[in-house]
């Protein structure tokens, strides 16, 4: 009777436990999943979510086909170049700019890059304006960007 018992509770204790293991097992994935999908999920400052797109180029923002080619000017609407490229750093973020410095249509010009600290932006979105706190000889004597 004691061997009848024991076969009883093994029978019905078995299956439970491999039940209730392959239920949480079940649910694993489905929490790693959710997980992820939270990752890639941002509030923005407005409240809306972000799923890793944005519609529309933010409101201080500009693109960077916008920035390439500007002219750039200094303080005293010296003309001394144009955006040759922009320089990003590993977050992300326009750290310099390089302008095509001195020349005569790109004959002789250099590549000068210009922390984005020393950029004072106007004008629109479509069309930037762009001046450097810089004189144009400083510039102009500047190191050759590599």
């Amino acid at each position: 009777m004691n061997k009848l018992n024991s076969c009883i509770l093994y029978a019905f204790t078995i299956p439970a436990i491999v039940f209730v293991t392959s239920a949480l097992h079940a649910q694993q994935p489905a929490t790693q999943e959710s997980t992820r999908a939270h990752q890639g999920t941002q509030i923005e400052p407005s409240g809306m979510l972000n799923r890793g797109h944005i519609s529309t180029t933010p409101v201080n923002g500009i693109k960077a086909s916008n920035l390439l080619g500007t002219k750039v000017q200094t303080q005293s609407d010296e003309e001394i170049g144009s955006v040759n490229e922009l320089i990003i750093d590993a977050n992300g973020q326009v750290v310099a700019i390089l302008i095509g410095v001195g020349g005569f249509l790109g004959v002789g010009e250099k590549d000068v890059a210009i922390g984005w600290g020393h950029i004072t932006r106007s004008g629109t979105a479509d069309k930037a304006e762009l001046r450097v706190d810089l004189s144009a000889d400083d510039l102009r004597s500047a190191p050759k960007f590599e």
